[in-house]
């Protein structure tokens, strides 16, 4: 639940959202189901792997459901969660917790308003006294 702003066609949420709000107006409401392919991916076997403990600085803290920042092997920066912790290290996964999972959007638009050359240069909504970079 919640509220949020984006910029239509900057890819800032998921294809299959996105995809369901087009040509929608303000006053509108509809029910958006999202297959894995259109939300966040289909799960990969290859993104979970088990980690020597000595990898981590504090080996002892390390729980299950931890989030991590890492780099994919081509050096792009990715968020992995720990799934099991025993004697053989450190089971990471980085598949994002709803890959592979069906989503449902209960959706109301609030406001439908043309973006500013400075949002569309940027790639993203600027709220009053909320633009950081």
């Amino acid at each position: 639940q919640g509220q949020f702003v984006y910029l239509h066609g900057a890819r800032n949420i998921i294809p299959g959202l996105e995809n369901a709000l087009t040509d929608k107006q303000a006053g509108e409401s509809l029910t958006v189901v999202v297959s894995p392919t259109d939300g966040y991916g289909e799960r990969e076997d290859a993104l979970r792997q088990v980690v020597p403990l000595d990898m981590f600085e504090s080996a002892g803290e390390i729980m299950i459901g931890q989030q991590f920042h890492a780099q994919s092997e081509h050096g792009h920066p990715v968020m992995v969660t720990v799934v099991a912790v025993d004697a053989n290290g450190v089971t990471i996964d980085g598949n994002h917790p709803l890959a592979g999972k069906q989503l449902h959007f209960d959706v109301s638009i609030v406001e439908v308003r043309a973006a500013s050359a400075e949002e569309i240069e940027h790639g993203h909504v600027h709220t009053p006294g909320h633009h950081h970079h």
